[in-house]
This record gives C-alpha cells, structure tokens and sequence, in this order.
C-alpha cells in the first residue's frame, strides 16, 4: 500500500470516530504514522481494559451473560407503545386501540400486534421517571444511571460525567471471547451533528472505558467497517512480524512521549491484531452469511440491520451492544426525527416507527430463543423519556420526563408482566415510581455485577456504580 493510500485509509477511519476519540487526527496520524499494516483498524479500536481488580466487583448471582441495549432515540410515545390509555379522552389517548396480548390482562397499542404476541417474553415498566423534559440530560440519566447537573437541552460531553452504562458493563465484565467487550452502532446519539449526548462514554475514567463505536449502516448492499477487512493479503507470520517490531518502535517512542494517547496506542494495537487473527470476530460482521429469510425477519432497514448485527456480536462474544435507533436522511430538518414526535404524531408512528419496531424486536426475541440464547441475553429497549399526555396543536406529542414505559426480555428475567403503573392519562406514575438508577442497578445486578459495589476511579478514588439504585426486585429474582 502506498503511503499516501494508507493516510487516506486513515484519515476515514478516524473521521469515522470522532465522538469517541478525543484526539485530533494529525495526533492520531502521527502516533500511527510508523505502521503501514493494520493500524487504520486500530484507530477504529479502542482500550478496553484498564487495571481493575474484576473479581471484586463482580459476584456470581447475575444470570445475564450479555446484553442488547435498544434505545429510542428521541423519546417513544407511551401511549402508543407500552401504555395505551383506551378510556382516556379522546386527545389524551390518540387514535389507535390498545389489543390484547399473550398475557391475559395486559394490552398494548393496536401498533404492535406482533410484539403483543410474544408479551409473556416482556416485563414492561409504566413508571419510569426522570422529571427532566431534555433529550440530552434527561438522556444521559437513562444511560449512566446518574442525574445530570443540568436539565439543559444541548448540554456537551464534559470530562465530570459518568460511564456509560455500556462503558462500565464492558469494564466490570470483559469479554472472554472477544476482543470487545462493549460495543455502541450504527451510530452516536447527537441533537445535530454538531451536539453529541454527553453519557456515551467512559466519562471521567478516560478513553479507556470508551465503548467501541461502530458507525455504519449494515442495511447497505456492499456493508462493510473499515478496518475490518483483512490485511490486505499480508500473511499472518509477515503480521504477526510487523507487530513485533512495532512495539520495539512504540518503546522508544513512548519513553519521550507520555500522553495518555501514547500510553494506550500498544494496547490498541494489539486489539487491532487480535481482530484481524479472530475468525469469529470477523465472521460476526460478514451479515452476507446471514440466511436471506432471517434477514428479511429482522427488516432490511437500518435499524433492524443493526438489531441483527447485534445478535450476531453477542454470539461472537460480546458482552454488551447498544444499538442506537437510527436517523433518517433530512429529518434533523423536520418536525418529528426519530422518535421525537412533535408534529404528525399518529402517521409517523402508524408509517414508519411502530412497524419498523414491531418487526425487529420480535425477531429478535423469536431468534434469541430459537438459538438457545435467550436467557442468556438480556434485551432492554429504552428512550430519554416519553411523551406528553396531551396532544399538541400540530398533531404532535412534546417532551415528557414524568412518566413513561421501556421494556425487557430475556436475560433471566419473569417475563410476561407489568411493574408500576401511570395515572388515568398517562402522565404521571401512580405506582412503583423508578428511576434510571435503579434501572441500572438491575442491570448491573442481572450482569453479575454488585450494584452497590465501587470501582476505582484514575486517582485510586472509590466511585459507586450505581446512586441510590435499587435493583426492581420484580425482575432480579
């Protein structure tokens, strides 16, 4: 490969991470200017391990062995989802039906008929409240489990927060069978390409705690990541010597340089040779080897694409994958992106959210337990909040933090149930309140992770994985 080629292969690799990354691409560039084989993987990859004593945060009760972590982005109606409210007015309860489900008693919107279906797999909360009305802040309690200092709408990443949810599952519990550990696609969450959430990262523990992120679009013809690709028929004995003498280079290099970029780069290029020399985690992203039929179960979409990819990560050795719902070209422009439904509530959700959704997940669940996966895999679908009770002036439905519903199957849990529950409209909980952080002590409790245990924080300080969170003792049993 010609020197030039390799700085344009580059280039696109970081360009591709510029949310996780931190680092300029000159600074990247010239870190990984002394390797021309497979270093473009390696500014794909990030550190996933730092030096954390894993035995004493993790026990033995957690039935989970990974996790798939949907999450809505903008912030799905309960009212058309999870919690219809059929005897409210007309205004309040919108247009469509609620139907039964496969759980006598429990119904959900006439828009998720095949969901409905596989309802005795679900455990759905109505009572999830966070107060907060933005997407980012109100967002980034539901991904770290920690309140937000602002309940401001465009609040950046900043060097306080907290990990993630996925940064600190993949730290506590790294992957015996994969190079990942955690991983987040096919796309960050931003307001507008210019405003990504802060609660994506490994916060204040560092790059070393990022997730990897994977932006991509596995619903294309010719789906690929870059860097993922081989070694551009270099022999794996030629590999495995450039790595070698790699590493000599970086010694020296890094004994004149201590920034904290020289310090992880051996760590990511080693990770970066651990993919290319891994079968199965190559394999795992070829989706062409996936059945036809299974994948147009999941949707050709981008979002159930993404879904599918996930499962096949998890079977990899994955321990946890967040997919983010994606966007679709123009709609930062319009009036509902995502699932921020301002205007045209009801025809956005009957044309394209609801069906796209009541296709994928209940593949997913039919597939997780076909494969003998499923009660190993935890599914939590989740958003920032949820929407207003009352229907806008444009059709819409606006912010709403006081109440609203996410789901979960699988993982070991009691499916086939209902926790807490929300007042006549919709609005506000009326039993079993919850909030992120005992959302996350779940996780982390069906994980194999003590919720109420510490990690160290880069000053050797205790931090707490989780605030005043109670694992929802309706599922962690």
């Amino acid at each position: 490969m010609t020197q030039g080629l390799w700085e344009l292969n580059m280039k696109k690799s970081v360009d591709s991470l510029a949310l996780f990354d931190g680092y300029s691409r000159r600074e990247w560039l010239r870190i990984g200017g002394l390797s021309c084989a497979g270093l473009s993987l390696s500014q794909l990859l990030r550190p996933t391990s730092l030096a954390t004593d894993v035995d004493a945060l993790t026990t033995s009760f957690g039935r989970a062995k990974s996790c798939i972590l949907i999450f809505l982005t903008g912030g799905p109606s309960q009212h058309e989802t999870f919690d219809p409210k059929p005897e409210a007015p007309r205004e309040i309860r919108g247009e469509f039906k609620s139907i039964a489900t496969s759980v006598p008693g429990i119904h959900f919107s006439e828009l998720l008929p095949k969901t409905a279906k596989l309802a005795q797999h679900l455990a759905v909360i109505r009572s999830m409240h966070t107060d907060v009305h933005s997407h980012a802040t109100s967002g980034y309690w539901m991904l770290t489990g920690f309140e937000h200092a602002s309940k401001g709408e465009s609040e950046p990443p900043g060097p306080n927060d907290w990990p993630s949810m996925a940064s600190a599952i993949g730290m506590m519990k790294p992957s015996k069978r994969s190079p990942f550990s955690s991983v987040v696609l096919p796309e960050p969450i931003v307001n507008n390409p210019n405003n990504p959430w802060p609660g994506q990262d490994g916060g204040f523990m560092g790059h070393a705690w990022n997730p990897y992120l994977f932006k991509c679009d596995p619903s294309a013809e010719r789906f690929e990541i870059e860097g993922l690709n081989g070694t551009g028929g270099i022999a794996e004995a030629r590999v495995t010597d450039r790595l070698s003498l790699l590493r000599q280079i970086d010694w020296h290099f890094a004994r004149r340089t201590r920034s904290e970029a020289v310090a992880s780069a051996d760590r990511v290029q080693q990770r970066a040779f651990d993919v290319l020399q891994s079968a199965t985690t190559r394999n795992a992203f070829e989706l062409e080897k996936e059945p036809a039929a299974i994948r147009d179960t999941y949707g050709r979409h981008k979002f159930g694409q993404s879904v599918l990819l996930a499962r096949r990560l998890v079977e990899a050795g994955v321990r946890l994958v967040q997919v983010n719902w994606p966007r679709e070209p123009g709609d930062s422009n319009s009036g509902n992106p995502l699932w921020d439904t301002h205007s045209a509530n009801a025809n956005r959700l009957r044309t394209v959210l609801c069906p796209k959704f009541d296709q994928t997940i209940p593949a997913l669940i039919s597939d997780l337990q076909a494969r003998g996966m499923l009660q190993e895999t935890l599914v939590v679908m989740i958003g920032e909040f949820g929407r207003t009770p009352k229907i806008n002036a444009n059709g819409g439905r606006d912010h709403w933090g006081h109440c609203f519903s996410v789901a979960l199957a699988g993982g070991g849990i009691r499916g086939g149930q209902v926790i807490g529950s929300s007042d006549r409209d919709g609005g506000y909980p009326v039993d079993r309140p919850l909030r992120p952080s005992d959302l996350s002590a779940t996780l982390f409790h069906l994980m194999g992770i003590d919720p109420n245990g510490t990690f160290n924080d880069r000053m050797a300080r205790p931090r707490p994985l989780t605030l005043q969170g109670v694992p929802i003792r309706e599922l962690a049993t």
